[in-house]
């Protein structure tokens, strides 16, 4: 799905370069399952950032599905961002003011669905995760582990090819943690691609396979 080459990211902050990635190759195959492991400001979000259509590299390709990222049009990054990407973070980003029902049917508005149809898709993500019965209560009316429910039913919405996960679980507590691991499995034994950036390695350890990003690079963890 995913094939980095010799890829890098350098930008200006405060008057100095920083190179967050160094020349990076690797490939993610369809129906993986990555943990991306590493210190803070080793990497690990811009690399997400880069396979989500949400950055460019400075040098080098990034392909999805045998396409350049780097040299798609602002329009082409939109609509694959639109369809075949899905992006779940740590802080939910869901909108307090909205239901549920309503915080998942804003990934659709791209799409130009008739009403009908974005409604059933809606109830169909928002059982996909257990949280049917929750489609009318907004963000604090819901824990922690219901919160990131509604937020990964707002990616998966769109029936997306890949989910890329910036620290998923990382305000949970153990059993919504374990909660929302066991429901990623499912949604990868399904067929979904999921790349995930995490500091806890129990996490990680559910991954099929662990990446490990340090100053700019990138290498394979056993298992």
């Amino acid at each position: 799905m995913f094939r980095l080459s010799g890829v890098t990211r350098t930008y200006r902050q405060k008057g100095r370069i920083v190179r967050a990635l160094a020349g990076v190759d690797v490939e993610i195959a369809t129906g993986d399952f990555v943990a991306i492991q590493g210190p803070t400001g080793g990497g690990k979000s811009t690399f997400l950032q880069l396979l989500g259509a949400l950055d460019r590299p400075s040098t080098g390709a990034v392909l999805f599905d045998g396409a350049d990222i780097a040299k798609a049009s602002g329009a082409e990054l939109g609509r694959l961002r639109a369809k075949q990407i899905g992006f779940v973070f740590q802080g939910f980003n869901l909108i307090p003011t909205l239901t549920a029902h309503e915080n998942v049917d804003m990934a659709l508005e791209p799409l130009g669905l008739a009403k009908g149809e974005r409604s059933a898709r809606v109830l169909e993500a928002l059982a996909h995760v257990g949280l049917e019965d929750r489609a009318d209560h907004r963000p604090g009316e819901l824990s922690g582990g219901q919160q990131q429910r509604v937020a990964i039913a707002r990616a998966i919405v769109k029936r997306p090819r890949v989910l890329l996960a910036d620290e998923p679980t990382g305000n949970l507590d153990e059993s919504m943690r374990d909660e929302i691991l066991a429901l990623l499995e499912r949604l990868n034994a399904e067929g979904l691609t999921l790349v995930v950036v995490t500091h806890d390695s129990a996490v990680a350890k559910r991954a099929r396979r662990r990446l490990r990003l340090d100053k700019g690079t990138v290498r394979d963890l056993a298992r």
